[in-house]
């Protein structure tokens, strides 16, 4: 039997910000307050990464400029990641660098390749307040190090250049969604 609720359950789907919208460039703030409104935050987190059947969400993807991000993401071995970190700090991203497909849901129906680091270490908290560290690899290390950036107030188009950055810019400027 299953212990506690299912991420989300208990949360409300919340309209996802995209492509030019300045809370994705902006470096979010550090959350200082572990109470119920940070719990019904990563509900809701939740309950819209998988409402737009994602893999990760950062909170500034819905308007909410503080430092959390969830996900619910497998590696390259199909093993599943569930959690969530507040705070997170991205202490470690190393070993090979991969060019591999990467999507986001404030870019919705579009992705590039993009490099990233096959191995990722995040530092940061749960919900109440317990220092917790998440080990990533392979494409589980790559959701770590895009959830992180957006916290930063970056994009996974950032690590773009050349052709694939003009390609993604000019698709999103077509999209329906595109601004």
């Amino acid at each position: 039997m299953r212990q506690g609720s299912i991420p989300g359950a208990r949360g409300r789907v919340r309209p996802l910000t995209l492509l030019g919208d300045p809370a994705l460039t902006t470096p979010c703030a550090e959350v200082t307050d572990f109470g119920p409104e940070l719990a019904a935050l990563v509900e809701d987190l939740f309950a819209t990464m998988y409402a737009a059947r994602g893999v990760g969400l950062a909170a500034n993807q819905v308007g909410v400029p503080s430092r959390v991000f969830v996900y619910d993401c497998p590696d390259d071995e199909d093993v599943r990641h569930l959690g969530h970190v507040v705070n997170p700090r991205l202490v470690q991203a190393d070993g090979v660098s991969i060019r591999g497909p990467e999507g986001c849901l404030s870019l919705p129906g579009l992705e590039a390749g993009t490099v990233r680091h096959d191995h990722a270490v995040v530092e940061g908290f749960t919900v109440t307040g317990e220092p917790v560290t998440v080990h990533g690899t392979g494409f589980f290390a790559r959701c770590l190090q895009h959830e992180c950036d957006h916290l930063e107030g970056g994009l996974y188009v950032d690590h773009l250049t050349g052709w694939r950055r003009r390609r993604v810019l000019r698709q999103a400027a077509r999209a329906p969604w595109g601004r």
